[in-house]
């Protein structure tokens, strides 16, 4: 993952977002700097993961704008430059494949179709499994991993394809410590190389001592932009609302062509 350079990775100035008629996101201003960590965080149907769908192309505005390294999101076309990682249950999705596969799908972006795999792009994969510490797994049906260890593998795939800014979505969901913790070694090594990311997180956990500044969202607005307060550390910093959560159609991006995976 190259250092990151130029123009903030991610602007967005006065954004909305409406539903079927009732605001999901209201007035957003917000800048990603780049080589910055930031968390965005907020209760369930607080309009976080609206936000970076937002942000990621899979949901477009009502009003306002989104620029993407400088240029606007409808004159924006290098996907490459961005990874977004899913949150999924499993990474899988039915079809046989090791864990290497999975990974290497994420070099799709980088080369031409039907080019056989590079040295170039074999040492992207290797490195991505190397920081995400599935180097041993590599030969492993991606099936026979645990729900953490899947997760790691999509974070690998995202890295494989060498994005100047890696958006997470809830990374950590329904993950083991273990893992966690794994996880948050893997993005120590990305911050530590300059990487720019996008954490969308319900609790910071591992994650809060990589964290350079926390957007915290509340019903569609933002209730804290900048150090992460002190109740926000450990624990997580809300309850969640029971049934309340951002109901967001699914909407088709360049990104949702692999899967995530850009």
């Amino acid at each position: 993952m190259p250092l990151s350079a130029g123009a903030p990775p991610v602007v967005v100035r006065d954004g909305s977002v409406a539903i079927g008629g009732r605001p999901i996101l209201r007035a957003i201003d917000v800048t990603v700097a780049p080589g910055e960590f930031l968390a965005l965080m907020g209760a369930n149907g607080s309009g976080k993961s609206t936000l970076v769908r937002a942000v990621t192309g899979l949901l477009p505005l009502t009003s306002g704008s989104v620029d993407l390294f400088g240029t606007p999101y409808a004159d924006f076309r290098d996907w490459h430059r961005i990874g977004f990682v899913p949150q999924r249950s499993t990474a899988s999705g039915g079809v046989p494949a090791t864990v290497w596969e999975v990974v290497a799908s994420g070099r799709i972006t980088r080369r031409r179709l039907l080019r056989p795999l590079s040295r170039a792009d074999r040492q992207a994969i290797a490195d991505a499994l190397d920081v995400v510490g599935l180097t041993d797994r590599a030969q492993v049906g991606i099936s026979q991993l645990s729900g953490g260890q899947q997760q790691r593998a999509l974070i690998a795939r995202a890295l494989a394809g060498q994005p100047d800014l890696l958006v997470l979505d809830e990374p950590t969901a329904g993950v083991d410590l273990v893992n966690q913790l794994a996880l948050a070694d893997a993005l120590s090594v990305l911050k530590g190389r300059g990487a720019t990311i996008v954490l969308v997180a319900h609790e910071l956990g591992p994650m809060a001592p990589l964290i350079d500044r926390a957007v915290v969202m509340r019903d569609g607005r933002i209730a804290h932009d900048g150090p992460v307060p002190d109740e926000l550390q450990a624990d997580g910093h809300h309850h969640p609302v029971s049934g309340h959560h951002d109901h967001v159609p699914h909407v088709g991006s360049p990104l949702d062509d692999l899967g995530g995976a850009r």
